[in-house]
Protein backbone atom coordinates (compact mmCIF):
# COMPACT_ATOMS: atom_id res chain seq x y z
CA UNK A 1 0.00 0.00 0.00
CA UNK A 2 1.37 3.42 -0.92
CA UNK A 3 2.18 6.02 1.69
CA UNK A 4 -0.52 8.67 2.25
CA UNK A 5 0.42 12.02 0.73
CA UNK A 6 -0.71 13.69 3.99
CA UNK A 7 -0.86 12.18 7.47
CA UNK A 8 -1.78 14.06 10.66
CA UNK A 9 -1.97 12.35 14.07
CA UNK A 10 -3.30 14.09 17.19
CA UNK A 11 -2.29 17.45 15.75
CA UNK A 12 -2.90 20.79 17.43
CA UNK A 13 -2.59 24.01 15.42
CA UNK A 14 -2.32 27.26 17.38
CA UNK A 15 -1.70 30.89 16.51
CA UNK A 16 -0.51 33.55 18.95
CA UNK A 17 -1.16 31.18 21.85
CA UNK A 18 -4.75 30.45 20.82
CA UNK A 19 -5.71 26.90 19.82
CA UNK A 20 -7.25 26.99 16.33
CA UNK A 21 -7.66 23.23 15.74
CA UNK A 22 -6.98 20.37 18.13
CA UNK A 23 -6.74 16.58 17.99
CA UNK A 24 -6.72 16.55 14.19
CA UNK A 25 -6.36 13.06 12.72
CA UNK A 26 -6.35 12.80 8.96
CA UNK A 27 -4.93 10.66 6.17
CA UNK A 28 -5.13 11.79 2.56
CA UNK A 29 -4.17 9.44 -0.25
CA UNK A 30 -2.74 10.30 -3.65
CA UNK A 31 -5.39 11.55 -6.05
CA UNK A 32 -8.07 12.53 -3.53
CA UNK A 33 -10.16 15.69 -3.92
CA UNK A 34 -11.23 17.12 -0.55
CA UNK A 35 -13.23 20.19 0.39
CA UNK A 36 -12.61 22.03 3.67
CA UNK A 37 -15.63 24.02 4.86
CA UNK A 38 -16.42 26.10 7.95
CA UNK A 39 -17.28 29.62 9.03
CA UNK A 40 -14.81 32.49 8.74
CA UNK A 41 -12.32 32.13 11.57
CA UNK A 42 -13.00 28.42 12.07
CA UNK A 43 -9.46 27.42 11.08
CA UNK A 44 -9.54 26.64 7.35
CA UNK A 45 -6.71 29.00 6.42
CA UNK A 46 -4.67 28.06 9.50
CA UNK A 47 -5.01 24.42 8.52
CA UNK A 48 -3.70 25.26 5.04
CA UNK A 49 -0.82 27.29 6.48
CA UNK A 50 0.21 24.36 8.66
CA UNK A 51 0.37 22.12 5.59
CA UNK A 52 2.87 24.36 3.82
CA UNK A 53 4.85 25.08 7.00
CA UNK A 54 3.74 28.68 7.47
CA UNK A 55 2.47 27.59 10.90
CA UNK A 56 4.25 24.99 13.02
CA UNK A 57 2.33 22.13 14.63
CA UNK A 58 1.93 22.79 18.36
CA UNK A 59 1.37 19.10 19.12
CA UNK A 60 1.16 15.78 17.33
CA UNK A 61 2.76 14.24 14.26
CA UNK A 62 2.44 15.30 10.64
CA UNK A 63 3.92 14.42 7.26
CA UNK A 64 3.11 15.82 3.83
CA UNK A 65 4.69 14.74 0.50
CA UNK A 66 7.32 12.84 2.55
CA UNK A 67 8.34 15.88 4.64
CA UNK A 68 8.00 15.71 8.43
CA UNK A 69 6.19 18.88 9.55
CA UNK A 70 7.51 18.55 13.11
CA UNK A 71 11.23 18.14 12.39
CA UNK A 72 11.24 20.27 9.20
CA UNK A 73 14.23 22.62 9.07
CA UNK A 74 13.94 26.19 7.80
CA UNK A 75 16.26 25.37 4.88
CA UNK A 76 13.96 22.55 3.74
CA UNK A 77 10.77 24.67 3.57
CA UNK A 78 11.41 25.87 -0.04
CA UNK A 79 11.82 22.23 -1.16
CA UNK A 80 8.55 21.27 0.54
CA UNK A 81 6.77 24.17 -1.14
CA UNK A 82 7.99 23.10 -4.58
CA UNK A 83 6.04 19.87 -4.10
CA UNK A 84 2.87 21.80 -3.21
CA UNK A 85 1.01 24.13 -5.56
CA UNK A 86 -0.92 27.03 -4.00
CA UNK A 87 -4.01 28.76 -5.34
CA UNK A 88 -5.19 31.83 -3.41
CA UNK A 89 -8.49 33.70 -3.31
CA UNK A 90 -6.92 36.96 -4.49
CA UNK A 91 -4.80 35.37 -7.28
CA UNK A 92 -1.53 37.06 -6.13
CA UNK A 93 -0.32 37.72 -9.67
CA UNK A 94 2.43 40.31 -10.09
CA UNK A 95 0.49 43.29 -11.52
CA UNK A 96 3.40 44.81 -13.48
CA UNK A 97 4.18 41.66 -15.50
CA UNK A 98 2.50 39.76 -18.30
CA UNK A 99 1.11 36.26 -17.83
CA UNK A 100 4.32 34.94 -19.44
CA UNK A 101 6.53 36.93 -17.08
CA UNK A 102 4.50 35.96 -14.00
CA UNK A 103 5.19 32.31 -14.78
CA UNK A 104 8.78 32.97 -15.84
CA UNK A 105 9.44 34.66 -12.49
CA UNK A 106 8.41 31.52 -10.57
CA UNK A 107 10.46 29.18 -12.75
CA UNK A 108 13.60 31.34 -12.50
CA UNK A 109 13.11 31.64 -8.73
CA UNK A 110 12.93 27.85 -8.40
CA UNK A 111 16.08 27.17 -10.37
CA UNK A 112 15.00 26.63 -13.98
CA UNK A 113 17.70 27.74 -16.44
CA UNK A 114 17.13 26.21 -19.88
CA UNK A 115 15.09 28.68 -21.95
CA UNK A 116 13.52 26.01 -24.17
CA UNK A 117 12.46 23.91 -21.15
CA UNK A 118 11.08 27.05 -19.49
CA UNK A 119 8.98 28.00 -22.52
CA UNK A 120 7.74 24.43 -22.97
CA UNK A 121 6.63 24.32 -19.32
CA UNK A 122 4.85 27.70 -19.55
CA UNK A 123 3.05 26.56 -22.71
CA UNK A 124 2.12 23.26 -21.05
CA UNK A 125 0.56 24.73 -17.90
CA UNK A 126 -1.30 27.48 -19.77
CA UNK A 127 -2.68 24.86 -22.14
CA UNK A 128 -4.00 22.86 -19.17
CA UNK A 129 -6.08 25.85 -18.02
CA UNK A 130 -7.05 27.02 -21.54
CA UNK A 131 -5.12 30.32 -21.22
CA UNK A 132 -2.38 29.91 -23.83
CA UNK A 133 -3.69 32.74 -26.01
CA UNK A 134 -3.48 35.17 -23.05
CA UNK A 135 0.27 34.73 -22.56
CA UNK A 136 1.11 38.39 -23.36
CA UNK A 137 -1.77 39.97 -21.41
CA UNK A 138 -1.28 41.94 -18.20
CA UNK A 139 -3.29 40.83 -15.14
CA UNK A 140 -5.53 43.93 -15.28
CA UNK A 141 -6.55 42.93 -18.82
CA UNK A 142 -7.94 39.62 -17.54
CA UNK A 143 -11.25 38.83 -15.85
CA UNK A 144 -11.24 37.37 -12.33
CA UNK A 145 -11.79 33.88 -13.69
CA UNK A 146 -8.96 34.27 -16.18
CA UNK A 147 -6.62 35.53 -13.46
CA UNK A 148 -7.50 32.52 -11.32
CA UNK A 149 -6.79 30.18 -14.23
CA UNK A 150 -3.34 31.77 -14.56
CA UNK A 151 -2.88 31.32 -10.80
CA UNK A 152 -3.73 27.62 -11.17
CA UNK A 153 -1.25 27.36 -14.06
CA UNK A 154 1.38 28.95 -11.83
CA UNK A 155 0.63 26.37 -9.12
CA UNK A 156 1.38 23.58 -11.63
CA UNK A 157 4.78 24.88 -12.79
CA UNK A 158 6.95 22.61 -10.65
CA UNK A 159 4.70 19.57 -11.17
CA UNK A 160 3.54 19.45 -7.53
CA UNK A 161 2.10 16.31 -5.98
CA UNK A 162 -0.43 18.33 -4.02
CA UNK A 163 -2.58 21.40 -4.76
CA UNK A 164 -3.84 23.57 -1.88
CA UNK A 165 -6.58 25.96 -2.97
CA UNK A 166 -7.68 28.48 -0.32
CA UNK A 167 -11.10 29.92 -1.31
CA UNK A 168 -10.13 29.92 -5.02
CA UNK A 169 -13.67 30.93 -6.08
CA UNK A 170 -14.21 33.45 -3.28
CA UNK A 171 -13.91 36.50 -5.57
CA UNK A 172 -15.74 35.00 -8.54
CA UNK A 173 -19.33 34.95 -9.76
CA UNK A 174 -21.22 31.60 -9.68
CA UNK A 175 -20.69 30.63 -13.32
CA UNK A 176 -16.98 31.50 -13.24
CA UNK A 177 -16.67 29.57 -9.96
CA UNK A 178 -17.99 26.46 -11.67
CA UNK A 179 -15.50 26.90 -14.52
CA UNK A 180 -12.56 27.31 -12.11
CA UNK A 181 -13.64 24.29 -10.06
CA UNK A 182 -13.92 22.30 -13.28
CA UNK A 183 -10.27 23.15 -14.03
CA UNK A 184 -9.21 21.97 -10.56
CA UNK A 185 -11.20 18.75 -10.91
CA UNK A 186 -9.62 17.99 -14.29
CA UNK A 187 -6.19 18.51 -12.72
CA UNK A 188 -7.24 16.15 -9.92
CA UNK A 189 -8.14 13.53 -12.54
CA UNK A 190 -4.50 13.55 -13.70
CA UNK A 191 -3.61 12.08 -10.30
CA UNK A 192 -2.84 15.21 -8.29
CA UNK A 193 -4.23 15.52 -4.78
CA UNK A 194 -6.36 18.63 -4.21
CA UNK A 195 -7.55 20.18 -0.94
CA UNK A 196 -9.84 23.16 -1.46
CA UNK A 197 -11.14 25.44 1.27
CA UNK A 198 -14.46 27.03 0.35
CA UNK A 199 -17.54 28.89 1.56
CA UNK A 200 -19.39 28.02 -1.61
CA UNK A 201 -21.87 25.31 -0.63
CA UNK A 202 -23.51 25.45 -4.06
CA UNK A 203 -20.30 24.07 -5.56
CA UNK A 204 -20.27 21.24 -3.04
CA UNK A 205 -23.80 20.29 -4.01
CA UNK A 206 -23.05 20.46 -7.72
CA UNK A 207 -19.75 18.58 -7.50
CA UNK A 208 -19.89 16.37 -4.37
CA UNK A 209 -16.63 15.04 -2.96
CA UNK A 210 -15.17 14.16 0.43
CA UNK A 211 -15.81 17.12 2.74
CA UNK A 212 -14.16 18.07 6.03
CA UNK A 213 -15.53 20.75 8.34
CA UNK A 214 -13.72 23.06 10.77
CA UNK A 215 -15.90 23.84 13.79
CA UNK A 216 -15.25 24.40 17.51
CA UNK A 217 -11.51 23.66 17.08
CA UNK A 218 -12.29 20.28 15.47
CA UNK A 219 -11.83 18.98 11.93
CA UNK A 220 -14.24 16.21 10.98
CA UNK A 221 -15.78 14.62 7.90
CA UNK A 222 -19.33 15.53 6.92
CA UNK A 223 -21.58 13.87 4.35
CA UNK A 224 -22.74 16.12 1.53
CA UNK A 225 -25.91 15.02 -0.21
CA UNK A 226 -26.16 15.77 -3.92
CA UNK A 227 -29.20 17.72 -5.11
Amino acid sequence: MSQPVLSLKNVTIAQEGKIILSNVNLEVNHGEFIYIIGKTGSGKSSFMKALYADLTLSEGEGTIVNFDLVTLKEDDIPFLRRKIGFVFQDFKLLPDRTVQDNLLFVLKATGWKDNIEIQNKIDEVLDKVSMKEFVNKMPHQLSGGEQQRVAIARALLNDPEFILADEPTGNLDPQTSIEVLDVLRKINLTGKTVIMATHDYALLMKFPSKTLKCEDTKLFEVVQKPI
